[in-house]
C-alpha cells in the first residue's frame, strides 16, 4: 500500500524521505491558488509504521493512504415481500 505523509517544512519532508527512503513532491489542496500554502508531501511504499508514527509526531507531519478501503459488499436483498405474521 502506498502512504502519502503531509508536512508544513520542506526541511521536514526531507528528513522522512531520506530516513525512509520516499520521495518529497509538493501536494496541492483544492481551491487554494497560493503556492506557499500548499504542504509538501513524502510518498512512501511499505515502510515501519512505528517509525513512521514517531517520525510524523516529532516532525508535526500527518498520514493519508492512496489506496481505498474496500468497499463492503452489501447483504442481499429478497426477491419479494415476506410475510412475519402469519393470517
Amino acid at each position: 500500500m502506498e502512504l502519502i505523509a503531509y508536512f508544513w517544512d520542506q526541511e521536514d519532508a526531507e528528513a522522512v524521505a531520506t530516513h525512509l527512503d520516499g520521495v518529497v513532491r509538493r501536494g496541492r489542496f483544492h481551491g487554494e491558488d497560493d503556492d506557499e500554502d500548499h504542504p509538501w508531501l513524502v510518498v512512501l511504499g511499505d515502510v515501519d509504521r512505528d517509525a513512521l508514527d514517531t517520525l510524523l509526531t516529532e516532525h508535526d507531519g500527518w498520514l493519508e493512504t492512496t489506496t481505498e478501503e474496500p468497499a463492503v459488499v452489501p447483504p442481499s436483498l429478497p426477491d419479494g415481500p415476506q410475510r412475519f405474521k402469519k393470517r
